[in-house]
């Protein structure tokens, strides 16, 4: 019995270290592209229906972005990055998410999270994470690992019937070892392939008008948001270059660090479109912050607001920085955000949110004449408020009680 575990171990080594180390090497450049890949067999075609029925509940998501600006120029940033040939295969969703992430399907739909877009500084970067996507899709890695799990699943529920059959002690440890084995190398295969997708994205970028410096940064700046997190929990910061056994990515610290070696240094003086982006994402801007304020991730968030502030406070991102501090309501906090309400009145005195966190801070500060004054101001900017009969009896109107 030990004997034929050891035969069934060898299998499943075999089979998942071949598609490891096929999804690890470093491909050349793609070739000219050939339109998108059409499903094969039986297996193939149900998977391909099954994103086919996926991407009709998406379709009609409430979550679904639909405002047509963004979408057409998301979609042009792919293009950019990936050609337009290429492009022409992907269906893209902008998804009101507020998590870092972006997936692709076998039938070319894409999927990307505005906490994705909140998080991106520039086209550059916007197309690194793109493109990575679409790598996954030209190699078909969805359906590689959809195959190396169900080998790796049958050959556990066999080698399970073997240990049963055997009924001791040293067959049920041997199928423990075995299964250990298997499923520990099937997350080493997922992390080659997103190896595979990250060196595909950053050619692709390469080889388009854009900095492929910037796709390093992506990663660099995930890790000081993760630290910032850590840091305000009280909490020890992860290790960014450990590959934990069961992770199914590579360590933010080896793929910024691989990205940076891969890039063309000749792209290092391209544009990186940084103006174009912070003009597409500002009318949604203020919605994704407050998205990502109600996460209730404080040191993330404050690392968010200010890595955007870093050309300079808009009003718009003093308010959020407000809405943040006023959320954790800390007596000091509410302080600070009465401060940081107050610098985006004086940045813009019509925005009606800023006149609204201003005296509800003040009302809580003590400061309840001057708080009435900032909240009748944002009811005469924003009379049909869906929290005007609330404000209203914190702020009647002069003469009122």
């Amino acid at each position: 019995m030990k004997k034929g575990f050891a035969g069934f171990l060898s299998a499943a080594i075999a089979i998942l270290t071949s598609a490891a180390n096929a999804a690890s090497n470093d491909a050349s450049l793609p070739p000219p592209y050939a339109g998108a890949y059409q499903p094969v067999g039986v297996d193939e075609i149900g998977k391909w229906r099954e994103a086919d029925e996926d991407e009709l509940v998406l379709a009609n998501s409430p979550i679904v972005i639909r405002d047509e600006a963004l979408n057409s120029y998301v979609r042009q940033v792919l293009c950019t990055a990936v050609g337009d040939d290429r492009c022409k295969a992907t269906r893209i969703y902008i998804m009101r998410v507020p998590v870092f992430n972006a997936s692709m399907t076998p039938n070319g739909t894409m999927r990307v999270y505005s906490g994705l877009l909140l998080r991106m500084r520039n086209e550059a970067e916007l197309a690194t994470i793109l493109g990575h996507e679409f790598g996954h899709f030209e190699q078909r890695h969805t359906l590689n690992i959809w195959k190396a799990q169900r080998s790796a699943t049958d050959l556990l529920s066999w080698a399970q019937v073997f240990a049963a059959l055997g009924n001791s002690y040293q067959s049920y440890s041997n199928f423990n070892d075995m299964e250990l084995s298997v499923y520990g190398r099937l997350y080493r295969f997922g992390r080659d392939q997103e190896r595979e997708a990250d060196s595909l994205g950053l050619k692709y970028l390469n080889g388009s008008k854009l900095r492929p410096q910037s796709a390093s940064a992506v990663w660099q700046n995930l890790i000081e948001e993760q630290e910032a997190s850590a840091l305000a929990k009280g909490v020890k910061k992860p290790n960014f270059n450990k590959v934990a056994f069961f992770a199914s990515h590579p360590p933010e610290g080896e793929r910024a660090a691989t990205l940076a070696a891969l890039a063309d240094p000749a792209g290092v003086n391209r544009e990186d479109g940084a103006s174009r982006y912070t003009a597409a994402l500002a009318p949604w801007l203020p919605g994704f912050l407050d998205d990502q304020i109600k996460l209730n991730d404080f040191g993330a968030s404050d690392h968010i607001i200010s890595a955007l502030a870093v050309n300079g406070w808009t009003a718009p991102l003093l308010v959020a920085r407000g809405d943040l501090y006023r959320a954790r309501s800390n007596p000091r906090d509410l302080v600070l955000a009465a401060e940081f309400y107050g610098k985006a009145v004086e940045l813009d005195s019509s925005l009606p949110e800023a006149q609204r966190g201003l005296g509800l801070s003040m009302i809580k500060t003590g400061r309840r004449t001057e708080g009435q004054v900032a909240l009748r101001r944002y009811l005469e900017l924003k009379p049909n408020a869906s929290d005007a009969a609330m404000i209203s009896m914190l702020a009647p109107a002069a003469g009122g009680q």
